[in-house]
């Protein structure tokens, strides 16, 4: 487990890339109950505008939190966690899409020893999630 005064504003404390796949959204939509057919059907996606099927938002909310649950080792340690769908995920019917995560700490509350921890997740080069921020109590 991390040591809150060994932190420094600006350290990369996680990294991971993820795959999302067709299969990764049915599991999804059969957990959330979220099954929007714009998450399973290209010419539903496509009449609406889309440029394809999409990964639904929070699937892509809960993976860009995974790296900081794994770093601090207990998901009760997220005090608080909020992000801003900025571009959609795109999941092609054959192979997958790929989303890169990294957690990179923002700023240190020493009375209260929480930790902001800013997440830049990107797929296709694009940042996916705007203001995507995780408070880490130590």
């Amino acid at each position: 487990m991390p040591k809150f005064e060994e932190l420094t504003v600006g350290d990369v404390v996680a990294q991971q890339d993820y795959k999302i796949t067709r299969d990764s959204l049915v599991r999804y939509a059969g957990a959330s109950g979220d099954f929007n057919t714009i998450h399973y059907r290209d010419d539903i996606a496509q009449a609406v505008g889309l440029p394809g099927v999409l990964a639904h938002g929070m699937l892509t909310m809960g993976i860009s939190i995974q790296p900081v649950v794994s770093w601090v080792g207990d998901a009760g340690q997220v005090v608080d966690y909020g992000v801003r769908f900025t571009k959609p995920v795109v999941v092609p019917a054959q192979g997958h899409a790929a989303l890169n995560v990294k957690a990179t700490i923002g700023a240190l509350e020493e009375e209260t020893k929480r930790a902001r921890v800013d997440l830049t997740t990107t797929f296709e080069e694009n940042t996916v999630l705007g203001k995507s921020q995780a408070w880490v109590q130590f």
